[in-house]
């Protein structure tokens, strides 16, 4: 499991976040995202993108999880498909919590004189505001189709107002994410993964795995698994999966899952589970959890 974000960092910068608005928090969080593209574009590939890892982040790989950016650096350099000049990336979406201390942020990401059929990218990134700024919390890239249509600018997801955080909640927070994260495979279990994701997905809710691009809104999404079912053609649910742990913001609006996928019966094809994030919110403590972003 991932060690939690220190309680220190999470309030490092809190009293000055609840003065702001949530468009200028989340504005912040976008110059700090360019800030890091800018810095990356004078290092190589997997320097750039292991620059924007937290101390105890995660970054998806096709060997697993890599926490850290030590361990981020040393599987991005090992990887061939981050060989080039320089990685660049820029988000298309993002969001904050009310506390104004966690975010997310997804688009496109870019290695400069890399393999052409690897060097285009999709990410996805869930961050988190500490002592040295904002920062990496978990971050998965997949890669672009051929010709894919580059999506544009998205309207961003934001909370009502940026209230106080209240740390006293996150276990508690934390605990009901877990939890809505387990429910959502098992309900998945009993209706199929295609109808689950309907009804565990934001309306507005993006899925980065589309055969051919982003697939925005649940009608998108519904279209990617229809077309994997039918692929894989009829019988049960093939997987479930649950998280190992979560980061969730003291105002109990935003948070990721991390955890793992396992089929529900072994093959001989492809290893027995991967590893996932993904990215929730709600209106409200009292509210659903919805994921917004996986």
């Amino acid at each position: 499991m991932i060690r939690t974000i220190s309680l220190a960092m999470l309030l490092f910068a809190a009293p000055a976040a609840a003065q702001q608005s949530p468009q200028a928090v989340l504005e912040e969080l976008f110059a700090a995202e360019r800030s890091l593209a800018e810095a990356a574009a004078k290092l190589d590939p997997a320097e750039g993108i292991a620059s924007m890892i937290a101390a105890d982040g995660v970054l998806m790989t096709p060997k697993g999880p890599m926490r850290g950016p030590e361990a981020a650096l040393a599987s991005l350099k090992a990887n061939p498909a981050n060989a080039g000049k320089y990685a660049s990336w820029r988000s298309i979406r993002g969001g904050v919590s009310a506390d104004g201390q966690q975010g997310f942020t997804l688009g496109y990401l870019d290695i400069e004189g890399g393999d052409p059929a690897r060097a285009h990218r999709r990410y996805l990134a869930y961050w988190v505001r500490g002592a040295n700024g904002w920062r990496v919390a978990a971050l998965k890239q997949i890669l672009q189709a051929p010709d894919e249509t580059i999506v544009p600018a998205q309207q961003p997801d934001l909370p009502v107002a940026i209230v106080a955080p209240d740390p006293d909640r996150t276990s508690e927070h934390t605990q009901s994410l877990i939890a809505a994260e387990k429910s959502f495979s098992d309900r998945a279990q009993e209706i199929g993964i295609t109808q689950a994701f309907q009804e565990f997905g934001q309306p507005d809710a993006t899925h980065i795995f589309g055969p051919t691009g982003f697939a925005i809104g649940l009608a998108a999404i519904r279209a990617n698994h229809e077309q994997a079912e039918r692929a894989a053609g009829p019988g049960p649910t093939p997987i479930n999966w649950s998280a190992d742990s979560a980061i969730v913001a003291s105002s109990g609006d935003l948070g990721v899952t991390i955890g793992a996928i396992r089929r529900n019966t072994p093959t001989a094809e492809g290893p027995a589970s991967n590893p996932f994030f993904t990215i929730w919110r709600r209106d409200g403590p009292d509210k659903p959890w919805r994921y917004i972003a996986e």
